[in-house]
């Protein structure tokens, strides 16, 4: 294991690095107290900086707030050919997480990442202590055309303008600064031809693999707070109340008028109802 830190000050999105298996793994670590991991999504140009920067300096007031970029997104590139599956962005996620040494922590994930946070929390229910989910994927669903959308991505500052248009319920969030940005970011040498390989058409099936079977979500005997916006088109409604309907400790918060941006639209809210529930005895 070796951790370096070449970039930090320099550039938000490289943070510490990681050896993770030969790959370098790229995270943030900021704040002291209870662990709290956050788990980002799958769309063109995500990192873990992209997803939660607005909200890692002031979760990381109450807790150590680590986020890393999972393999295959953001500065986190395999060094050699990789066939992307849950069970490989699992293996590389559970070697982060005992390289880093953590032990009794929370997982937030966003959409996919959710995902990844059930997984998790079903691989080490003796380590995660709470589940924050944000329209989180983990249920059979058929897929939105929101999402076939994100995955199906071809690069263009148009094209990235309409998926940024998809996320937010407010679209005035939206602009040409920020879909520059996350073009470049999505552009990047290698990134995006990583980004075609995790998601191949047809979508329906690449969403079946990241789904797991409802007995096992049912006997997930883990508080958790589950989180989505009414409006949003990437991933539905319904995939995050089913959710609450097979977690017996659950419970679920929608927030009007917001998309698939709810740390986002909704921050400060987000922030607080996360706060509160991991704080809870």
């Amino acid at each position: 294991m070796s951790i370096a830190d070449p970039t930090l000050g320099r550039d938000p999105e490289a943070g510490l690095t990681i050896d993770i298996d030969g790959v370098p793994t790229n995270y943030h670590d900021r704040g002291d107290g209870p662990v709290l991991l956050l788990i980002h999504g799958s769309g063109p140009g995500v990192s873990a900086w992209a997803n939660w920067r607005g909200v890692i300096d002031q979760l990381a007031r109450d807790f150590r707030v680590i986020a890393p970029d999972i393999l295959g997104f953001g500065r986190t590139q395999p060094t050699a050919p990789i066939l992307y599956t849950p069970e490989t962005w699992m293996a590389h996620l559970l070697g982060f997480v005992d390289a880093l040494g953590l032990d009794g922590f929370s997982v937030v994930g966003n959409s996919f990442g959710g995902g990844l946070a059930l997984r998790l929390a079903l691989a080490r229910p003796d380590q995660v202590e709470r589940l924050v989910l944000m329209g989180s994927v983990g249920v059979p669903s058929t897929i939105a055309p929101g999402l076939e959308a994100v995955w199906g991505f071809t690069p263009s500052l148009e094209n990235m303008r309409a998926l940024l248009d998809l996320f937010a319920f407010d679209r005035s969030r939206v602009t040409d600064d920020l879909a520059r940005l996350r073009l470049a970011a999505a552009t990047r040498p290698g990134v995006q031809e990583q980004f075609a390989a995790m998601f191949p058409a047809p979508g329906q099936a690449a969403l079946d693999t990241l789904a797991l079977p409802e007995a096992a979500i049912f006997g997930l005997e883990k508080p958790t707070l589950i989180l989505h916006g009414r409006e949003d088109r990437v991933i539905p409604l319904a995939d995050s109340v089913r959710l609450s309907e097979l977690i017996g400790p659950s419970e679920l918060h929608v927030f009007g008028r917001c998309g698939h941006w709810v740390q986002i639209e909704k921050r400060d809210a987000f922030v607080d109802l996360v706060t509160g529930f991991l704080r809870r005895s």
